[in-house]
């Protein structure tokens, strides 16, 4: 089998080529002459994310994380959520990673409670306590591969074992990791998913979310979101499409250079703590040794005194802004972003402090990112 790197240019690829193009053209149209479909899912229409577009980057997702079949939709957003609603109905219940991503966390506190949905934090990190929070009507045990904004990774395998021995649907957001990184399908989850406008196409230009896993898992996601909606739009996946050709190479920069500007961090007087699972003082250092090909270019630290929107004003090269991934370095201060629904108490429990600090490395040379950093402090 060839490698990701040669399978993430060619796998999908449709042969022959479309009317000879090395690229994949965009089928920019809503509809498509009706061909004496059978069901309704067999309807070409790019509602029902059916295009040619949409069929190349399923199977090329497909294959480089392992899964049976793909689906991309119309953000991260919409991955998480389809996927939820298509496997639970009011009366069921969840488990769920303590620390997740601020989106997901609002929408399990306020849209799935309103919908009859409950759910329970677990720890990911300590398997023997999970079974505590298991009830006959739980269904699904959700995580995410890296956790942000405070760079955990949980106890992968033992979540894709749990959900296994009690007929849970594992689901994980492995966004932050990348398939370049790890693929959770290959250790026994069931749904992988991600926020493709991060590092799958990693030039901050498109919105976008991809769920992989089985046939049957993704059918029935796919089926949920033909009435919800969410579908991505022909241009969004090219570019989609094209961004992810390059994701090996770039994901090689950003281990490489959040790992140098993580390992500067952790040595500096002002820093409090630094979150980068790559470094061998963090608690899930062992658990990324194990699991993971690299540990991706998110980071976040704490500074030890200082206002944190003061610092983030001084640094040149990063820009302040939400997302993560791309090609250009970001940094937020997620009490007053990602995780400002959660309000102040929440984050307290979450363990995100006022003086957290989430870094995106980029692709510019970490030697420059480390000297714009020296001039901030």
């Amino acid at each position: 089998m060839a490698s990701l790197t040669t399978q993430l240019i060619h796998a999908g690829e449709p042969v022959p080529r479309i009317e000879g193009s090395v690229s994949m053209p965009i089928f920019q149209t809503a509809n498509f002459e009706n061909g004496g479909e059978e069901t309704y899912d067999q309807v070409r229409y790019t509602r029902l994310n059916n295009t040619p577009n949409h069929h190349a980057l399923h199977e090329k997702l497909a294959i480089i994380e392992g899964g049976e079949a793909a689906l991309v939709l119309a953000s991260g957003m919409a991955a998480i959520s389809t996927t939820l609603l298509a496997h639970l109905q009011a009366g069921d219940h969840l488990l769920v990673q303590k620390t997740l991503y601020g989106g997901t966390h609002t929408l399990l506190y306020e849209d799935l409670r309103r919908f009859g949905i409950h759910f329970d934090h677990v720890d990911a990190g300590r398997p023997e306590t999970w079974k505590d929070k298991l009830k006959s009507n739980t269904k699904i045990i959700y995580c995410e591969s890296i956790s942000n904004p405070l760079m955990e990774v949980p106890e992968l395998e033992e979540i894709a074992r749990f959900g296994r021995e009690h007929g849970l649907l594992s689901v994980i957001d492995n966004t932050f990791a990348s398939p370049v990184n790890f693929r959770p399908l290959t250790i026994g989850f069931d749904v992988s998913l991600h926020s493709a406008t991060k590092y799958l196409n990693g030039h901050s230009d498109v919105i976008a979310g991809a769920v992989i896993g089985s046939k049957a898992a993704v059918k029935k996601i796919n089926h949920a979101a033909a009435h919800l909606g969410g579908s991505l739009d022909p241009h969004a996946c090219f570019l989609l499409h094209r961004g992810m050709k390059t994701l090996a190479v770039r994901m090689k920069h950003h281990n490489e250079s959040a790992l140098r500007i993580a390992q500067y961090l952790a040595g500096h007087p002002k820093v409090k703590s630094v979150n980068f699972p790559g470094l061998e003082t963090s608690p899930s250092f062992a658990r990324a040794r194990r699991l993971f090909s690299g540990c991706g270019g998110m980071l976040s630290f704490e500074l030890k005194d200082g206002e944190a929107a003061t610092f983030l004003r001084a640094l040149k090269y990063p820009v302040t802004a939400a997302s993560l991934g791309g090609v250009e370095s970001l940094v937020i201060q997620p009490a007053r972003s990602t995780h400002l629904g959660l309000g102040a108490v929440k984050r307290a429990k979450a363990g995100i402090s006022d003086s957290l600090i989430r870094y995106s490395v980029g692709l510019e040379d970490p030697a420059d990112l480390i000297a714009d950093l020296e001039q901030a402090f």
